[in-house]
Order: C-alpha cells, then structure tokens, then sequence
C-alpha cells in the first residue's frame, strides 16, 4: 500500500545525511519524552494517544448532531479562532469542491469569529437574514474575544429569525466539561454540547469534536479521517525505528538545517485545496516553537500561483530559507489539455498530456531550480486527498511538531505569548482594571 513519504535528498547538497542522522539519539529522547509524556507541557499530551482512544459513541453522537443541523440548515455557521477552525477548515478545503459554496445541495460550512472585521460580519448577518442557520460555537473559556463578540452578534440574530426555542435547538457548543462562560451559557440555555479534552491544546484538536463536528456537517467521513490517523500514530511512535519514521525524519531535517542558519520554513504545495493545511500548520509549528527567542518562522506559498510573485525571492533574496513540499500523488479528477489547430500559444506539444503531469513537472523543475539557487527543499507526499490521508498527514505533522519542539528544548505546547495583544487591547479599549495601562499605551502611541 502507499504510504506517506518524507524524501531528503533535496537537502543533502546543503547538510549530509550524517548530519541528519546525528540528531537520532536526541529525537529518540524526545520521542520518549512525548510518550512517557515527561517533557514540559505534559499535561497537554492527550492528542498523542486520541486516535485510538476515539470510540464508536463519540463518533455516533456527533454524526447524529451533524445530520440534524444539515437537514435543518442550508449554512452552518462554526464560530472560532485558531486552533478551534484551522483544523477544520484545513480538512473542508482539502476534500471538498473548489466552488462548493456555488453548487447546489449540501450543507454549507462557514467560518466566523476569527476577525473583528465590521465589514464581514455584517455581510455574514445580511447573508444569513436569507437563509436557515445553524451555529457550532467553539471556545473553552467563552471569553475570546473574537469568537466571543460574533457568538454575540450571531446568537442575537438566530433568537430574532428563529425565537428563543428554536435558536436553542440550532446553537451546539464546544467548550470545557465542566467550567468557564460558554458551558455556564450552554447549560442555562439547553445547547448540546460536546467536550475539548482538558489534555489537549487547541492546535492538536482536529481529531477532537473541534474539528470532527464540522468536517461531519460537511458530509466528509470522519471515521476514515480517524482511521488515517490511527495509521499515523503507529507509523510514528517511539516503536518505529528513526530510519523509518517519518516524523522523526522530519523534524531531524528541519532542525539540522536550522542549526546551519536557514531560520524560515516555506510551506509548498501545488493544489489550492492545500491552502488552508498550510495555514493550520502554520499556527502548529508557530505557536508551538516559537518563544524564549526560537524557533523556525513558519510561512506558506501556493505553487505554481506564487511562482509569478514570490519564486521570484525564493529564487534569489537572503538565503535564510528552506521549503518542504508538501504533494499528492494522484488527483480525484481526470482532465486533459486539448489540441489547437492554431497552435498560437505554441503549446501543442502539450497535447493529451493529463493537467497532473504537466503540474508534477513544474513541482520537479522548481524543486531543481530552488535547489540550485540555494534552496533545501524537503518533499513530503500522499497518495491522494482523501480523508485517510488528510487525517494521516496532520497527525504525522503534529507528532513532527512535538517532537521538534522538545529538540529545541521549549514547551511545544503553551502559548504565553499570545496573550500580549490581549492585554492591550482590553487597556485601549477601556477595560476595568486596565486604566492606567490604557492610559500609557494612549500616550505612547498618539492616540
């Protein structure tokens, strides 16, 4: 069977194979300290071993709920900021049509509460004054700001179309078991509700109901989704030899080429399904390496789009960057390039040849000229978008990240810089007991 492949040799005319394989003792330790769960933040480590403790009830309970807001509701509104969407919407994107929001039929999955854009929300509510709607809210506290101020605007405007009665029954909140603003709500207003762990962060919690309840309303299958990453978490244990394990191999690349200077990862890929798996994984490797003056800066390109905008700096600015190719081998759909008698484009050599081959041949000629321009690439590939491997390939990442994380000795799992804008924010915006901080932030910035 195919399998998920970690490929170097595009590395090796920067670092050697002997320089990757030097980190084996340490990745080794790091993997153990992930699984003995003896490492800093280990009491976030309930997503190493969730895959197979995710049981039949679960899975029944939320294809229930999935299937009674789809048959009820033409948008389903999944309210949440990082880790409480990215994962999600990394999967909807990944598997579904391109322009699923044209076509008709299905529900429709839409992601709010990650701005404080007045011009969007106001679209969204004049879109939904249109239509029927249900709400996931996803927050373990309640109080986030952005998800909290449009659960607000949302739950306000579902009361009005629907009445409280019926809101009630569209509204479904995924918060902590027991504590904080948004279960106290969901239990005075009757919501159902599922459970974020308390042992796992909001970036590990794709394959939580955080992630699997929307992938669900979008008509995806969850349990294969569960079942690639059940395959992932074998592949990738501490039993797996580091030769053969891909998330080691992984996270020894990186880091050896780190050590050598080249301090940003640019995320590739060649479909734009992929684009919102970039961006879940840049909040994975940057929320969870980046701190104490750390850490590889994680950023993304579409290819062969950005090829026309930034190949152009991959190609020749600093040399302070490497990629890693993320591609798939074989597309759902089968398309060839006509023949034109005019040939005025003079692309008739092209003729009969599938749009996937002429794509792998521009990922294998960037991929060369990255290379001899300075660029280490590592290239990871899966056999198709499906949702075995999207659920295979975001375990491998997240098993990658904690791994890397210990490497350079930081907690991969907290996030104690995040709460800086916060801070001030609430001070300018004239939170009680922020005043005088609001007043010197104020003074300090000329407002």
């Amino acid at each position: 069977m195919s399998n998920l492949q970690v490929k170097l040799n595009n590395i090796y005319q920067f670092v050697t194979s002997n320089e990757v394989f030097s980190l084996k003792e340490k990745i080794s330790n790091c993997q153990k300290m992930v699984e003995e769960k003896s490492g800093k933040g280990n009491d976030f480590l309930g997503w190493v071993t969730l895959p197979a403790e995710i049981n039949d009830d679960l899975l029944k309970s939320i294809e229930k709920v999935a299937a009674d807001l789809g048959a009820k509701s033409e948008f389903v509104v999944v309210v949440g900021i990082g880790g409480s969407y990215l994962g999600a919407k990394a999967v909807i994107e990944a598997l579904g049509s391109s322009f699923a929001m044209f076509e008709n039929g299905g529900t429709k999955v839409i992601f709010a509460g990650n701005s404080i854009c007045e011009d969007f929300h106001a679209e969204l509510l004049r879109l939904l004054d249109k239509h029927t709607y249900s709400i996931v809210v996803i927050s373990k506290s309640g109080t986030t700001t952005e998800p909290a101020i449009t659960f607000r605007l949302l739950k306000q405007h579902l009361e009005s179309k629907f009445g409280k009665t019926e809101a009630a029954a569209r509204i479904v909140a995924i918060t902590d078991k027991s504590k904080g603003a948004l279960r106290k709500l969901a239990d005075s207003e009757g919501y159902r509700t599922f459970v974020i762990p308390d042992d796992v962060g909001g970036r590990y919690s794709v394959l939580t109901p955080v992630g699997l309840l929307p992938i669900a309303i979008a008509g995806f299958d969850i349990r294969r989704f569960v079942d690639g990453a059940r395959k992932a978490m074998q592949d990738t244990s501490a039993n797996v030899p580091f030769e053969n394990n891909p998330s080691c191999l992984y996270a020894a690349a990186r880091n050896v080429l780190y050590a050598k200077g080249k301090k940003v990862e640019i995320m590739v890929n060649y479909t734009p399904k992929l684009h919102f798996l970039t961006e879940w994984w840049k909040q994975l490797f940057g929320e969870s390496e980046g701190k104490e003056n750390k850490g590889i800066f994680p950023a993304g390109v579409d290819f062969t789009t950005d090829l026309h905008s930034m190949g152009q700096y991959i190609q020749e600015g600093e040399r302070f960057i490497f990629e890693t190719v993320v591609s798939v081998d074989n597309p759902k759909r089968h398309l060839t390039i006509p023949n034109d008698p005019e040939n005025l484009d003079q692309l008739n050599f092209l003729t009969g040849k599938r749009l996937s081959e002429v794509n792998h041949m521009a990922e294998l000629g960037t991929i060369a000229a990255h290379n001899d321009g300075g660029v280490p690439c590592i290239q990871i590939s899966i056999p198709e978008l499906s949702e075995y491997w999207i659920g295979y390939l975001m375990y491998f990442f997240e098993r990658a990240c904690a791994i890397s994380g210990y490497t350079i000795e930081v907690n991969p799992f907290d996030q104690p810089g995040v709460e800086a804008y916060k801070k001030n924010m609430f001070a300018l915006l004239g939170k009680p007991g922020f005043e005088e901080k609001g007043k010197a932030l104020r003074k300090r910035l000329g407002v």
